[in-house]
């Protein structure tokens, strides 16, 4: 028979609590990850928007703006539309021109919004290609688009250009200048010029000169227009008519980076530094769920408090971590078990001096039948009895009936043990 107690555990306690935590910790990644969307697919899909890592996407003007401080956003939901800040929008060709006009036009009173017309009809990089990565693009020509609803005044224009660009002070050379989209349209305040003055980036002058033009033109060239005209609309448009200025194969360029870092440090202005590419319009919208609204404020708050308290709980309950303790009977065998049960059930009762009287008599009635004294006598004549017996052996002990009285007298637990114990060798010395 097995008298140990303990089943043996295979687990230490830190080996139980490492489990613990590492499995806590991958169930809160998880959880992240769905609400934040990372669990929905990559969007380095060769597509030209901020995810995409091809010569036609905008990754890398994206990555630049992080390192510059701006706080970029990649955004997968259409109610991001409508957040401050400046909004970069890079629809496709296909792209619907009444659905850009209604975010444009909705955006006049959040924030200003830069649009970047797409060019390159691209495809993924042959199988076999040497060295490429996931997200490479192959270009097989340009391709103007067509969003009719949008600014239909603007036309656009795809040809060869002689020469580079220039513009906000920076000049520069395109990547293929065989094919260049520009810009035509009487509101168009141009930004950035080719060499023979068409128009590869402008604003639309809707009655608001802002910094922009100021920057593209000069202050002479606006110095016509007063006040109150500055007031008609709060939030320019911009459009970049030529993707190469900014997409990734322009960015590989550092006058295209110079050109970029001041282009949105005029464009977002007093706004903040807040930046968000649009990828809805690329088809990668991402509908929000429950788990993305528990990781975003205000909800967040409520989610850390949770967390906290399952690892208070987690904590608490490693440290009541140990071997299992076979289960033992209810009630023990032995007197000295039985004693401890009723000592403690009369602790717990509140009830310790009731015991005091009930124990003096007790102890009284057993010094009767050791010193033979006549059993029917009253209480006083007995204790009177044992004094005299007491006072022959041990003449300067106390007597017992003194310690009886104080026996019963106490009401504190020290006091009663103490007396308890006097009574107890005081019996001790009569029976020796």
């Amino acid at each position: 028979m097995n008298d140990n107690p303990f089943s043996p555990n295979p687990f230490s306690a830190r080996m139980a609590l490492a489990l613990v935590l590492f499995g806590a910790g991958v169930f809160v990644l998880l959880l992240w990850m769905v609400g934040a969307g990372l669990a929905s697919g990559s969007t380095n899909d060769g597509g030209g928007h901020a995810g995409g890592r091809g010569l036609n996407g905008y990754a890398a003007l994206a990555g630049f703006l992080e390192k510059r401080g701006y706080t970029v956003r990649r955004s997968r939901s259409e109610g991001a539309l409508d957040d401050p800040g400046l909004l970069v929008l890079t629809p496709p060709p296909q792209a619907k021109g009444e659905a850009l006009a209604k975010i444009v036009a909705a955006r006049r009173a959040i924030g200003p919004t830069l649009v970047v017309t797409p060019k390159w009809i691209g495809a993924p990089a042959p199988a076999g290609t040497p060295g490429a990565k996931k997200g490479w693009t192959v270009l097989l020509g340009p391709e103007s688009p067509e969003w009719r609803g949008f600014l239909d005044d603007v036309g656009v224009g795809i040809g060869p250009m002689k020469g580079g660009w220039h513009g906000a002070g920076v000049a520069g050379r395109l990547p293929r200048a065989d094919s260049v989209l520009s810009g035509r349209g009487p509101r168009l305040a141009p930004l950035v010029l080719g060499a023979d003055g068409r128009i590869l980036a402008a604003y639309v002058d809707d009655g608001f000169y802002p910094m922009l033009a100021r920057m593209a033109l000069g202050p002479s060239a606006v110095a016509h227009r007063d006040e109150e005209e500055e007031d008609v609309l709060s939030h320019p448009i911009i459009v970049v008519f030529e993707p190469d200025l900014l997409d990734n194969w322009g960015m590989a360029r550092r006058e295209n980076a110079l050109l970029a870092d001041r282009l949105f440090a005029a464009a977002v202005g007093d706004t903040g530094r807040a930046v968000s590419f649009d990828l809805t319009q690329n088809g990668l919208a991402a509908s929000p769920n429950l788990l993305t609204l528990a990781f975003t404020p205000p909800f967040l708050a409520a989610t850390l408090c949770l967390l906290l308290a399952a690892l208070a709980a987690g904590w608490r309950a490693f440290l009541r971590f140990g071997p299992p303790v076979h289960a033992g009977r209810a009630i023990a065998f032995g007197k000295r078990t039985l004693v401890a049960n009723a000592a403690g059930l009369i602790r717990r009762s509140r009830r310790l001096h009731l015991t005091s009287a009930p124990y003096a008599d007790a102890a009284r009635e057993r010094l009767v039948r050791a010193l033979a004294l006549p059993r029917f006598a009253d209480a006083e004549a007995t204790e009177a009895a044992i004094d005299r017996a007491l006072a022959t052996r041990a003449p300067d002990s106390p007597t017992f009936s003194a310690t009886a009285a104080r026996l019963r007298a106490s009401r504190r637990a020290d006091d009663m043990v103490q007396a308890a114990q006097d009574l107890h060798s005081l019996e001790r010395t009569l029976t020796r």
